[in-house]
């Protein structure tokens, strides 16, 4: 059985989530300016939602299909939010996605996590390409992905409806050979 490793930055740790983290994800992630700013993120984020969440990384990590880790302060233990990669094994390439905690914003913490989920991506799971979408109005979130070491690929023309308005997506991504050229980490 494939255990799902921690990983460590210097001021960070991407550990697997627990279900007694749920409150404190219920509670972050429920906040409406994540929710605005996310495409999966509901609003309200009702009770049961985050365990619910929570119950599927395990299932998905063994099967090979994502990996979702809970980012931890390394100096206080806080969960500050998540990351993670939705992979495709057939083409070996992988969804990039996140979200901070409010309070945490603009600390850096977002780009710190997404340069060791990309590592991770390219080094231990074999992917070719990492890809992140972003809503246009999401500067906080393209601006990680371009410090992540992603190229801009374009602009999605209404990819996406969101409480039924169509919206567009900037698209990022980076492949294993610039990854190597970069030297991200």
């Amino acid at each position: 059985m494939r255990i799902q490793p921690t990983l460590e930055t210097d001021g960070l740790i991407l550990r697997p989530f627990l279900l007694s983290d749920a409150k404190i994800v219920q509670k972050l992630a429920g906040d409406y300016k994540i929710a605005v700013t996310t495409l999966n993120i509901p609003h309200p984020y009702e009770d049961g939602m985050a365990e619910s969440w929570i119950g599927t990384h395990s299932e998905n990590f063994k099967e090979g299909n994502g990996v979702t880790y809970a980012i931890v302060n390394k100096s206080d233990g806080s969960l500050i939010g998540a990351i993670g990669l939705m992979i495709n094994k057939v083409h070996r390439r992988a969804e990039l996605g996140y979200w901070i905690g409010v309070p945490f914003w603009n600390r850096g913490y977002c780009t710190e996590a997404s340069k060791a989920i990309v590592q991770y991506g390219f080094e231990k799971l074999d992917i070719n390409k990492i890809f992140a979408r972003a809503l246009v109005s999401n500067t906080g979130s393209w601006k990680v992905m371009e410090k992540t070491g992603m190229s801009y690929e374009g602009t999605l023309k209404h990819e996406v409806l969101k409480d039924g308005i169509p919206l567009d997506l900037k698209t990022y991504a980076i492949i294993r050979e610039d990854y190597k050229l970069k030297n991200i980490i």
